[in-house]
């Protein structure tokens, strides 16, 4: 543990809740177990099932949640088939620019919030190919505060992370004990676990399972475990602040 950080109140690690793509199911099953325990996620959103619950979004801000980027296209590699029309390997980095910044853009207009967090559809981080392929994580550090990945293999150290591609891990379709492992290492470790979800319901392929969900919320509420849950922009500042100092 890095004995020259401290994480605000005593906390001994921080965790940040993350959901992708604005399901449906975030709304009518996740908001309300959140909500009830008084824990604040983060939520990278796509514009089709945004605009259907646009009032739905609207009270999440109100209540404390963050809303992220996530592009306005959702680009990834074209091997996934659905994504050949906006494959990452057909994109140059000022048209990936453009895509951050109109998605900003959108979001404002839509909600009347400018977000300050990215998330990198598919955890991919890459534009063209061969010898033309290039890194958009300097984009995102450009424009974001922070920017999340996905699928990593370990939670954040406070002194090494990078800012602009932070590990995260899936938390689709895992029991509580496999959360439960991950918590008690970051907090052994001092660092920041930062977990991805899509759907939340009973089962199913890439979902939350709501009693998972509420078990992990009830652990980071307790005092005695020393978990500062909080949002991605949240926890993201006051690494920026603090880490240095």
């Amino acid at each position: 543990m890095n004995n020259s950080f401290s994480w605000p109140n005593g906390k001994r690690a921080a965790l940040s809740l993350s959901f992708d793509d604005a399901r449906l199911s975030q709304i009518d099953r996740g908001l309300p177990i959140m909500d009830a325990h008084d824990v604040k996620a983060t939520f990278y959103v796509s514009f089709a099932p945004l605009e259907s619950r646009l009032q739905d979004w609207r009270r999440a801000i109100a209540n404390g949640h963050e809303i992220g980027n996530h592009t306005l296209n959702h680009p990834c590699s074209g091997n996934f088939a659905w994504s050949q029309i906006n494959a990452l390997e057909d994109y140059t980095l000022e048209r990936m620019e453009a895509e951050l910044i109109g998605a900003n853009f959108t979001i404002h207009e839509m909600l009347g919030v400018t977000p300050t967090t990215f998330a990198y559809p598919c955890g991919q981080t890459f534009v063209g190919r061969g010898e033309q392929l290039h890194s958009y994580i300097p984009l995102v550090a450009r424009h974001f505060a922070a920017g999340r990945g996905f699928r990593a293999e370990i939670a954040n150290d406070v002194v090494y992370c990078d800012l602009a591609h932070l590990n995260a891990v899936d938390m689709d379709c895992v029991s509580w004990d496999y959360l439960r492992d991950w918590i008690e290492k970051t907090v052994a470790s001092g660092g920041w676990l930062v977990l991805v979800g899509h759907n939340v319901g009973a089962d199913g392929s890439q979902t939350v399972v709501e009693e998972t969900l509420t078990a992990l919320c009830e652990y980071c509420r307790c005092e005695a475990n020393g978990i500062w849950i909080d949002t991605v922009a949240a926890v993201g500042a006051y690494l920026h602040d603090n880490r240095n100092s």
